[in-house]
């Protein structure tokens, strides 16, 4: 008997050692499939960059006058309308990328750089339009942009390409950028840079293509058909540019900061070069020490825009955003630039978003913006002909401006109303007139309508 009472003790032993072994090994089980299920289910709920496709329309239209015209070397009319479309689309590969893709259009007809060819309808006149092939262009775009944001959000990586082309001018670039944040996210440091290639098909003014490599001078049929008056021996100082590339290379530093629960601000720093054929092949000078030759009312040109091959630029500049209470937030900017062109300019605005409602913003805002002019700038017939560079486009003279704006934000975070699959997210509404201390002046109206993938 005690033979099988030892024999069932030790049987029992080892069935309570084995129930202890399964039960640990369940409990290790459940724990690590706990634990698992904790580690799936944070990668399936994580926060995504972008939660949906969403599709902005952006469309303005754009008018411009003056009397300072370059096509007609510092006089005439610079009136210009343009309206533009463009849908930007964001697309959402995964909880982390994002790919973007924006394509526009604009079409402009332009009084002034259909004096370009002024002699095509008569009488020439610099103030007047003609309706010649210049008249009027279209200009499109396409780009498309990757992001990659790391699982903790703290770091950002984005490259882009894009391609745009109008009749006279054909550009392609790449870039790239990659954003840093710490401190709890309220530390942000940024790098991007971009390159572009571009080229030209030049144009010239009409009366000088004559004087080129294959033309025949006086003897075209312009000068025969048309009669010269002023100095009848009409001679200009043209040649064609030989190269037509143009290569601009941008890098840019950010940083942003937030100060207080109220108050964020930021600093920017960019350098652009540029090398290749920075004239503008169709841009007229006229020079002081060469008699005038007219056709009709329009004066011919002496020469076309002569300006360096190479061009560096330097933009320093910062923000400084203060959320004053639930109705009222004040955004301040300024910029100082300088490049080794002569030009140096300070631009200083002011933005006061009022939020009226819960879904509408009201936008005021004020710009102030004023230069030196670059080097080589010459009012009309200010410039001699023993010069090596010049230029009378008064973009690059000096003047001041002033801007003013006002603006209206429509925002419904539930996006109720619906264009088809489209949720409407928000609208924005505005208008700008801005005014030179010359005679030039221009307006633009934008809206801008934001969509959500249902």
């Amino acid at each position: 008997m005690e033979g099988k009472l030892e024999e069932a003790v030790a049987v029992t032993n080892k069935t309570r050692k084995l129930k202890k072994f399964i039960l640990i090994l369940c409990v290790f089980a459940f724990v690590k499939s706990y634990s698992q299920t904790e580690q799936d289910s944070t990668k399936v709920y994580k926060k995504r960059v972008l939660e949906t496709t969403e599709v902005d329309f952006l469309t303005s239209y754009y008018s411009q006058d003056g009397d300072n015209a370059a096509v007609s070397g510092g006089i005439g009319t610079e009136e210009l309308t343009d309206v533009t479309g463009t849908f930007v689309v964001s697309i959402p590969l995964n909880d982390d990328d994002v790919l973007t893709i924006d394509a526009g259009v604009s079409a402009y007809t332009s009084a002034s750089s259909s004096n370009v060819g002024p002699f095509d309808d008569g009488p020439a006149d610099p103030f007047q339009a003609s309706s010649g092939a210049s008249s009027s262009d279209l200009w499109a775009n396409l780009t498309g942009s990757y992001s990659h944001s790391s699982d903790d959000r703290n770091d950002i990586w984005s490259a882009k390409i894009s391609i745009s082309s109008e009749y006279d001018y054909f550009s392609a670039g790449v870039g790239g950028s990659y954003t840093k944040l710490f401190n709890e996210k309220n530390t942000e440091l940024s790098v991007n840079a971009n390159v572009y290639i571009d080229t030209w098909n030049a144009i010239y003014p009409t009366e000088l293509r004559p004087f080129g490599e294959n033309g025949n001078g006086l003897n075209d049929n312009l000068f025969t058909q048309n009669t010269i008056t002023g100095n009848t021996n009409y001679n200009p100082r043209f040649s064609e540019f030989k190269d037509e590339g143009r290569n601009s290379y941008s890098l840019g530093f950010g940083f942003s900061q937030i100060l207080h629960k109220n108050v964020q601000g930021s600093l920017a720093l960019d350098f652009v070069k540029q090398d290749g054929l920075l004239s503008t092949p169709f841009q007229r000078v006229y020079f002081s020490d060469v008699a005038d030759s007219f056709i009709d009312n329009f004066q011919l040109a002496d020469a076309v825009e002569r300006l360096p091959d190479s061009r560096f630029k330097v933009a320093v500049g910062g923000r400084l955003n203060w959320y004053l209470n639930e109705t009222f937030t004040v955004r301040t900017f300024y910029r100082y630039y300088f490049d080794d062109w002569g030009i140096s300019s300070h631009t200083a605005s002011i933005e006061v978003p009022i939020k009226i409602t819960d879904k509408f913003t009201l936008y005021p805002s004020y710009r102030f913006y004023n230069q030196t002019a670059a080097d080589y700038f010459r009012p009309y017939e200010s410039t001699l002909s023993t010069d090596d560079f010049y230029t009378s486009d008064y973009d690059l003279s000096e003047y001041s401006a002033n801007q003013i704006g006002f603006g209206v934000s429509y925002t419904d975070i539930f996006a109720k109303a619906h264009i088809w699959k489209l949720g409407l997210k928000s609208i924005d509404l505005k208008f700008y007139q801005y005014d030179r201390d010359t005679s030039f002046s221009s307006n633009i109206v934008t809206a801008g309508f934001k969509f959500v993938m249902d």
